[in-house]
């Protein structure tokens, strides 16, 4: 059963799956097939025991059974149930256009923002989402309400790509309008100076939130092939540059390697989690490894 998931967990063979809830479904059922419990993230929904109902708990949890028998009403509590709130942050800026082979970034990153809101849904934590570029462009409010996964699947589906990215925006909404801590998951290409990310993103930990940084990039932007002079154009601010594959080996290596290294530093500093995440790599094979990391932290 694994195998075959994995077989179907290939970023170009998600792309021909209709619809991003089957993708999503498919991505999860794969994750959690080689999933271990995970008591701190709650992936795994293992019955633990029950408790008495108290007004405003939700009355879909209530055992029903239970209480046909007793005339009293218990809510069934499950390892893993973190009662989360989850915002998750969706970079849909022109750079994320970018692709080398059928998936693009922002296809892959649609797909892996599904998979979580599809996760968040399953450990029945309240989720949320905002899209945006230089501007919030589409915001969810978190909630655990019936009907959210296709809100927020909505959102992710009619995100198109913006302008250029502007971090300050959509945190700056996070301070102001997210109340209650919880997890904040950022979906990006980060296409920034790691300091001005990292400082964008950090008064979100003060406020008590843990933040993820998933860290999508396409292959040939961490290891580029040319083999003649090219001119490269900067998706979002139309600049160009001519680059020699002498330039693309050393100087330009050197540059993104430097790159992902102060944002991965930068978020270590600041508590916040880092995780790179090439499109080709299948989801589910990427997920369990975070997972893994974030576990034996701990």
């Amino acid at each position: 059963m694994t195998a075959v998931l994995q077989r179907y967990l290939d970023p170009s063979v998600l792309a021909s799956i209709s619809g991003l809830e089957l993708i999503a479904k498919t991505v999860v059922e794969g994750f959690i097939a080689g999933l271990h419990r995970s008591p701190d993230f709650g992936f795994s929904q293992e019955f633990a025991e029950y408790r008495a109902y108290t007004e405003g708990d939700d009355l879909r949890h209530v055992d029903w059974n239970v209480y046909a028998r007793t005339e009293r009403a218990y809510l069934k509590r499950y390892r893993g149930e973190t009662n989360t709130q989850l915002t998750m942050l969706l970079d849909a800026s022109n750079s994320m256009t970018f692709g080398s082979h059928q998936v693009n970034k922002l296809e892959y990153a649609k797909y892996l923002a599904a998979s979580v809101c599809y996760l968040a849904g399953h450990q029945r934590d309240a989720a949320g989402i905002i899209v945006f570029d230089d501007d919030i462009r589409n915001y969810v409010q978190p909630s655990s309400r019936q009907g959210q996964l296709h809100r927020m699947l909505h959102a992710i589906g009619k995100a198109v790509p913006g302008k250029r990215t502007n971090f300050a925006k959509p945190f700056l909404h996070c301070q102001q309008f997210l109340h209650r801590r919880g997890m904040i998951v950022v979906i990006s290409d980060f296409y920034e100076a790691a300091g001005r990310v990292i400082k964008a993103i950090e008064p979100l930990r003060y406020h008590g939130n843990e933040v993820v940084l998933f860290h999508v990039l396409d292959p040939q932007e961490i290891q580029p092939s040319l083999k003649q002079p090219a001119l490269l154009i900067d998706m979002e601010t139309d600049d160009a540059i001519e680059v020699t594959p002498d330039y693309v080996r050393h100087e330009y290596r050197s540059r993104i390697d430097g790159h992902i290294s102060a944002l991965r530093e930068g978020a270590i500093r600041a508590g916040i989690d880092y995780f790179l995440l090439p499109t080709d790599r299948p989801l589910d094979e990427g997920l369990r490894e975070y997972l893994t990391i974030r576990q034996g932290r701990m």
